[in-house]
């Protein structure tokens, strides 16, 4: 009997366990919202009648889209994030010129959209509309300040969105939340209309689902007459910015690298980015304290960071700081704690740093280029996680976003499937104007890049083999800058280490042979130019290898016989050219 009763007192304690359980789990997850809590307020205005044939109906005929509530719209108060602004402010009389050019181009708006309180953030949270629900992982920030427009559109809830991005805050999103995301080069779509954030970094922006509706919008706002797409020449892939990247770079760039060859029939070019702004932009060293959390390993890119960071904050306080202390709002410390701070105010020598940016990259990229690096360090981090406040985090991520916002250059946030099942994506940036060939580039690759994408996600190449292949990319990187500072045996030494990790790679071999030469170690520079040559016949820069080092070993004859090889595969390489001359007059 006793045991009867201390059964039955066991399944009431179990069950009592199993409901706690349960209730803990329900007060974890969040409550579906239908619209997940994207907007502010619906509301709809009306595009005007279409015209009559045979004039062509409106551009965006059939489209719908939601406007961040930063942008004004006739009637409405703009709460810029925050009650207690919308508290204190009175509805506006006129619509911003940028939603009445959407309206009129025959796109009905539905309604506003959550932003970051102030629009100061970049995480999407918000303590008086709540955080907007990520649609591609509920449990994950979107992303800010324009975090209800990016959430609207992945959504499925409107075609597109605008969203305000000074620092990232429509860039971020998009890549939070799995969509495109365009940021125009800076001040080639109007600001009237908006309650500004930091005026000389601020654009409006805008997300899409589908590449011809982010081109259609494009089109309309930077008013551009449809004309041929211009192909780009060249994509530069910043090696060291996807180093940044929690990401395996492998799984970004490769296919980048894939649609680029198989669309336009040309190689990626691989590039030091940290290597290049330093030798075009001297004044970055006047920035390169100050938040000091960022990869050590960047310090022009961090730099970079340093004056959008000081030049946002200082412009931010300029428009604002007065309602701020005149009100003294209960605002996030988290989002804006910094603002007593009185920072550093040197206007010109961020004007000097972001003319000089864009200048560099303007000579980088000219009319007919693209640069590849991610927008943010991989998976949108968690709700409520810890690196949501960690300065280390907030600030490199805000070093990949530095670039095209001091830059002022359009920019490009592309989807590239899921990691872990949360969204990544890799950005496109053109140098500033270059907007129409940006957009075009897109509508020209992105059924190629999600069916890339979709090859690699289906591929049988184990993880291990994956990882070590990302591994022997990164040994040989490390092996080119030691060779160019002239530390040969840590040359030699990386790249037998990316030779290890896979030895299928023909630049391996090829490297580790022009590290020999410098050593004088001919007969390892033969070996390796050979297997070079057994990995791909067309390498040239093995056979010019080859050739210098049977020369020095006095294989003449086989050395003529390399350099005629190269002059086959390149007629016109000098290099071949004038060592066969000198050979032939040596040792005629």
């Amino acid at each position: 009997m006793a045991s009867s009763g201390a059964a039955a007192n066991l399944w009431v304690l179990l069950g009592l366990g199993i409901a706690g359980v349960l209730l803990a789990a329900r007060k974890l997850k969040r409550p579906a919202r239908p619209d997940h809590g994207a907007f502010i307020a619906r509301l709809e205005l009306l595009p005007p009648p279409q015209p009559p044939p045979p004039q062509a109906p409106h551009p965006l005929t059939g489209l719908c889209f939601a406007i961040a509530d930063a942008l004004h719209v006739s009637g409405y108060i703009t709460s810029f994030g925050s009650l207690e602004w919308a508290k204190t402010h009175d509805a506006e009389t006129q619509t911003s010129p940028v939603v009445s050019a959407l309206v009129d181009g025959g796109a009905v708006c539905v309604g506003k959209t959550v932003i970051d309180e102030m629009a100061y953030s970049i995480h999407g949270e918000n303590k008086h509309f709540d955080t907007p629900t990520n649609p591609a992982a509920p449990d994950r920030v979107p992303g800010g300040c324009s975090s209800g427009s990016a959430v609207a559109v992945a959504g499925g809830m409107v075609d597109f969105a605008l969203g305000i991005d000074s620092i990232g805050g429509v860039r971020i999103p998009g890549a939070y939340c799995g969509v495109l995301a365009f940021r125009p080069s800076h001040a080639v779509v109007s600001s009237g209309g908006i309650i500004p954030v930091a005026p000389s970094l601020d654009t409006i922006g805008w997300f899409a689902r589908d590449p011809s509706v982010l081109r259609r919008v494009g089109h309309l706002l930077l008013r551009l007459n449809y004309a041929d797409i211009r192909p780009p020449r060249h994509f530069y892939i910043a090696d060291d910015c996807f180093e940044l990247s929690k990401i395996p770079a492998r799984r970004l760039t490769q296919v980048v690298s894939k649609s680029v060859e198989k669309l336009f029939g040309r190689q990626v070019t691989r590039m030091n980015l940290e290597n290049y702004l330093s030798s075009k932009i001297s004044s970055l060293r006047n920035y390169s304290n100050g938040h000091k959390n960022g990869d050590s390993r960047f310090p022009s890119l961090l730099a970079l960071c340093n004056a959008m960071r000081s030049l946002h904050k200082h412009e931010f306080k300029d428009q604002h700081m007065e309602w701020i202390n005149s009100v003294k709002p209960a605002v996030d410390a988290r989002t804006v704690s910094n603002l007593s701070e009185d920072g550093d105010s040197d206007i010109d020598g961020y004007q000097d740093v972001r003319n000089k940016a864009r200048l560099a990259l303007g000579a980088l990229l000219k009319d007919d280029g693209i640069l590849v690096i991610p927008i943010a360090l991989g998976c949108p981090p968690k709700l409520n996680a810890k690196e949501l406040s960690s300065e280390s985090y907030n600030c490199q991520t805000l070093c990949l976003s530095s670039l095209a916002s001091m830059s002022g250059c359009c920019q490009v946030s592309i989807p590239l499937g899921t990691h872990d099942k949360c969204p990544v994506s890799v950005s496109f940036i053109a140098r500033h104007g270059c907007d129409r060939f940006l957009l075009d580039t897109i509508q020209t690759m992105y059924a190629t890049i999600q069916e890339q994408v979709d090859i690699l996600a289906k591929s049988n190449v184990s993880s291990k083999q994956a990882m070590n292949e990302e591994a022997a990319e990164t040994a040989k990187e490390k092996g080119n800058v030691a060779f160019k500072e002239k530390q040969w045996q840590m040359a030699v030494n990386f790249y037998t280490e990316a030779i290890k990790l896979n030895g299928k790679v023909a630049t391996y071999y090829s490297n580790r042979a022009a590290a020999f030469l410098e050593l004088t170690s001919y007969r390892q520079a033969e070996a390796d130019c050979t297997s070079a040559i057994d990995l791909d016949p067309k390498i040239v820069k093995a056979y010019l290898r080859r050739g210098t080092a049977r020369e020095m070993m006095g294989y003449y004859k086989e050395a003529v016989e390399d350099f005629n090889h190269a002059l086959v595969l390149e007629p016109m390489n000098k290099t071949a050219g004038v060592a066969i001359n000198r050979l032939k007059k040596l040792f005629p």
